[in-house]
């Protein structure tokens, strides 16, 4: 039973996780951190039967889904894909600041 908790406590961190860095944490995106929480409050009560596990392997299915997305549109970015790429120049050039602790100056900031 504790190792089914810390299952689920797992997942749960890693699903946070990828809608913090995928979707966003700003505020007209609140709602898919909302939705999440009281997900798994709501079902943090009920016996493990076979709709708690299936919300679980939902979970996590969701949370591959988001880190594969993602994962697959930097690829497409990689190979140059003939898209607009003038954010992806803007978050590298910031990473790059910020990785010898300067920022952007203004003009390239959105």
């Amino acid at each position: 039973m504790r190792t089914e908790a810390f299952r689920t406590a797992n997942i749960y961190r890693h699903l946070l996780k990828a809608v913090k860095k995928h979707i966003g944490k700003e505020e007209n995106k609140r709602h898919f951190l909302e939705y999440v929480t009281s997900e798994f409050h709501k079902n943090r009560n009920l016996s493990d039967g076979v709709a708690v596990q299936h919300k679980i392997k939902l979970a996590r299915d969701y949370t591959y889904l988001l880190n594969n997305l993602h994962y697959h549109k930097e690829l497409l970015f990689s190979y140059n894909i003939a898209v607009d790429r003038s954010d992806e120049v803007k978050r590298t050039l910031g990473k790059s600041a910020a990785s010898v602790g300067l920022q952007l100056p203004e003009v390239y900031r959105s």
